[in-house]
């Protein structure tokens, strides 16, 4: 995600939509890539990552605390985004879990 923040820094000057959107395939990935063991995890990492690649396309003041509220800013603007892929990502991880449980009872 902080690359896709710092491509959408250089190719969008930094447009907040277009990072949103960028994060959604990135949760669907995830969430489908991960082992299956750890697939719990996805959401959970998944606003974290956000909020990393967030932070060249947040607006804000100089200095470090100008960074610190145009990153909050940001996160509260693009709640949406944040929100949606992780409940995409939550969706696709418990419908793998639960092939994984039945999967693992069925074969012992």
């Amino acid at each position: 995600m902080l690359l896709l923040g710092c491509l959408d820094l250089l190719l969008f000057g930094a447009s907040p939509t277009v990072y949103g959107v960028l994060f959604l395939p990135v949760c669907v990935l995830t969430a489908l890539w991960v082992r299956d063991g750890d697939v719990l995890t996805a959401p959970v990492v998944l606003p974290i990552a956000f909020a990393v690649g967030l932070l060249p396309v947040a607006e804000g003041g100089g200095g470090l605390p100008g960074r610190l509220v145009g990153l909050v800013t940001g996160l509260a603007t693009q709640a949406g985004w944040l929100y949606s892929g992780t409940l995409v990502a939550g969706a696709l991880v418990l419908v793998r879990r639960v092939r994984w449980i039945r999967h693992r009872r069925e074969h012992g």
